[in-house]
Parts: C-alpha cells; structure tokens; sequence
C-alpha cells in the first residue's frame, strides 16, 4: 500500500492565499473612484446604495468606493451582492468596500485602538497586537473584525486552535466574512485537513467568487485529493 501523499506544495498554497488575505485592499482604486469616495458622506448612503444598482457599470464602483468611505452595516445588504457583478470594476470596488465597512465598529475609540493593534500586527509585533485585539474585543464584543483580526494574528503565531475560536466567532456575528472563511480553509490546511479546507475555501468563494487565489487553492486541493482517492497497486 502506497503512503498517503501530502497535499502538493501545501506551503505555497497557504501562501498564497495568506497574500491574498493579507492584500485585499492593496490595489488602489482608480483615481475616479477615489475622488468620488473622498466626496461622499454618511448622508449620501442610501443614494449611493441605489446608486449601486444602476445598469450603468460606470456608476457603480463609485458607488461601491462612496460606500466604502462612508457606510455602515445597513451597506452591507447592498454590497454582498455586488460582490457578484458581471463586472469587474463592480466586484472589487464592492470586496474593498466591505473590508473598509467591517474595519468599522462605530466608536472612534475603538477603531483607534484597531488601527493601533493593525500597525503592531504590520509590524510583527504580535504579542503585542494580540493584546490590543483583545482590549477591542472586550469594549466590543460585537464587533466581528476585532475577532478577525485576533484570529489572524493567533494564526501567524501558530496557535491555529485559538485562531479557529476566534474565526468560529467572526462566522457568528458575520456569516458572510470571506476572509474568515479564507482563514478557516488556511487553517485546517495546516492542521493537514486538506477536504475541510477545501469546504471552507468553496464557502468563501461562494460569497466572493473574485478571490483567485482562493480558487487557485481549491482546484489545488481538489486535485489532491482525487489523487488520493485513486486505489492503490
């Protein structure tokens, strides 16, 4: 009987998507985009949410980048579809106006806190950032992203049980957290559970299809294992 093989550059694929989480919003809005963000304000929300299902499709990505700036959870309704428009513009401005609403927990005070414990866990200082994530998440315990964030630092520090915890979390209070969903597959690919990463890697692509490197992963690992799955001589 031939061993069971591991799941074929396991490490790349955890890169990979690691890039992916750790870039959501690294590609700049057009410049367009941007100047119509930098002009909305909370006041205009519910004009760019009708906005955003225009059959123009060079309305929406302002509308989604306005959003972005501007909104709150009551956007989030109007954004998740958006996250399956048949163009692409549309798409991504609507995933990095999401990031940018759930990076959002209401109270200045503890979005400081946030960006503090965002800049430790950049830095890598993450004991440190664990710490501050922790203080977000007991001010507000209802604010998915503090958790997320926590369950992302517990993942670079290897502790993938706590990270899990803190992802189960996120899922609770934001069911539709395609990075969470990400995190879960990323996880369970290093605890060498290829067919539930892969479970979570098709739920966060049925949220937002437009994550490649996600997919890129997911046809990886299926292709593993059917490999695994072929009988033995």
């Amino acid at each position: 009987m031939t061993p069971r093989p591991p799941v074929r550059d396991g490490g790349a694929l955890c890169l990979a998507v690691a890039l992916l989480l750790a870039q959501a919003r690294v590609a700049p809005w057009p410049s367009t985009l941007a100047a119509a963000a930098s002009a909305a304000s909370p006041a205009d929300a519910p004009a760019l949410l009708a906005t955003l299902r225009s059959p123009s499709p060079a309305e929406r990505p302002p509308a989604a980048a306005g959003l972005g700036e501007v909104g709150d959870a009551r956007a989030v309704d109007g954004l998740a579809p958006a996250l399956h428009d048949p163009d692409t513009g549309v798409r991504q401005a609507a995933s990095d106006a999401l990031w940018a609403v759930w990076s959002r927990s209401g109270d200045p005070a503890v979005d400081a806190l946030f960006q503090q414990g965002v800049e430790l866990m950049s830095a890598q200082r993450l004991a440190e950032a664990v710490d501050v994530f922790g203080e977000v998440i007991r001010r507000a315990p209802g604010f998915a992203e503090g958790w997320n964030k926590r369950a992302t630092v517990y993942y670079l520090m290897g502790a993938l049980d706590r990270s899990l915890a803190d992802c189960e979390e996120v899922i609770r209070l934001n069911p539709i957290h395609f990075g969470a969903l990400s995190g879960f597959g990323l996880i369970y690919l290093r605890k060498d559970d290829p067919a539930r990463a892969a479970d979570y890697f098709a739920r966060a692509l049925a949220v937002n299809p437009g994550l490649d490197q996600v997919r890129a992963a997911l046809e990886e690992i299926r292709a593993v294992l059917a490999e695994r799955r072929k009988p033995s001589i």
